[in-house]
């Protein structure tokens, strides 16, 4: 399978885009994975053709079998960053249209960003998505200042076995979702 690991942060020291390259590595032998960022895009207006770059991150969107979003949570949210991404996607191209999705996210205090999976959840439901939104166990990765070494691997294995454990959900989904 094609996993797109998309990190909604644009910050230069992202614990979200860090999980989203241990994946990548974790699971190498198990998925083709391409990293893509919304850092960089521009802020969605409305009257404006999308950037070149949203172009390309919409043909790597429509490339992937499937999406996974890395979302950090800012004010009980998504980050503004990735907000604006989906605005020029859902609104331009609609790369997301039939499109398996799955999120992760960190968060640098215990409650593992919560509340921003719920409202990604939300967002993606909107009309101009058509997405196919995994709806099984979630991820959430608290306190990651302290989660990863210095290396970006994750240092508790109970975390590790979960991360294995939702990604077999994940497959169990994708495989009945493609049916």
């Amino acid at each position: 399978m094609k996993i797109l690991a998309l990190s909604g942060s644009n910050a230069d020291k992202s614990f979200n885009q860090t999980l989203l390259k241990f994946m990548t590595n974790h699971f190498s032998d198990r998925y083709d994975f391409e990293l893509a960022t919304v850092k960089g895009l521009p802020m969605y207006q409305e009257e404006l053709a999308a950037s070149a770059e949203v172009l390309a991150l919409a043909k790597q969107i429509e490339a992937a079998d499937l999406v996974l979003i890395g979302t950090p949570e800012q004010q009980h949210s998504v980050t503004s960053a990735l907000k604006s991404a989906l605005e020029w996607l859902s609104s331009v191209t609609h790369p997301f249209n039939g499109k398996a999705i799955a999120m992760v996210s960190t968060s640098v205090l215990p409650q593992g960003a919560a509340r921003s999976q719920t409202r990604l959840k939300t967002i993606l439901m909107s009309p101009g998505f058509g997405a196919q939104v995994f709806a099984g166990d979630e991820f959430m990765l608290p306190s990651a200042p302290t989660a990863f070494d210095d290396q970006g691997q994750l240092k508790d294995a109970s975390t590790i076995k979960f991360l294995d454990h939702f990604f077999d959900e994940i497959d169990t989904w994708y495989q009945q979702f493609t049916k």
